[in-house]
């Protein structure tokens, strides 16, 4: 029996958060969500914006996270920063309610743009991710190159 693929987080989009910090999940996303059999999100911090992962997808991380080495320092600030950020999110009426410490630590207001990251997909504030956008742009050629000469 053939196994169909499940689907990735795929593209960019604005949004806006309402006044209680709910976010509507694009369409796209929700279908990803419902091939996985998921109606909750697992969000955390991550870089000056935040990260989103499927139930499913969180819990691989947590299982690769539980054997890291218990006096190894990058591993600790791993736990402490993005391991214990992580909160579950349910999918209600097609939004997300964001927690008001992960909206602080991501710097979100009103308007948001979302990016698929395939596995996973990032929530930014819009004036934070035009910056970034612009940097990562003109960094592109120079990541090219490296990851042609990965074979990708």
């Amino acid at each position: 029996m053939e196994t169909v693929p499940k689907g990735f987080f795929e593209g960019r989009s604005r949004h806006t958060l309402d006044e209680k910090g709910r976010l509507a999940i694009p369409a796209r996303f929700r279908e990803v969500l419902n091939q996985k059999g998921d109606s909750s999100i697992v969000v955390t911090n991550l870089n000056n914006c935040l990260v989103a992962f499927a139930r499913e997808d969180w819990q691989k991380i947590k299982d690769k996270a539980v054997d890291l080495p218990l006096f190894d320092n990058a591993a600790t600030i791993y736990l402490r920063y993005f391991i214990s950020g992580a909160v579950e999110c349910p999918l209600k009426q097609n939004r997300i309610l964001i927690p008001p410490h992960l909206r602080g630590l991501a710097g979100l207001k009103k308007e948001v743009v979302l990016l698929g990251h395939l596995m996973r997909f990032e929530i930014w504030d819009k004036v934070k991710w035009e910056e970034e956008f612009e940097r990562v742009k003109e960094s592109f050629p120079d990541a090219s190159q490296s990851l042609s000469d990965l074979g990708i």
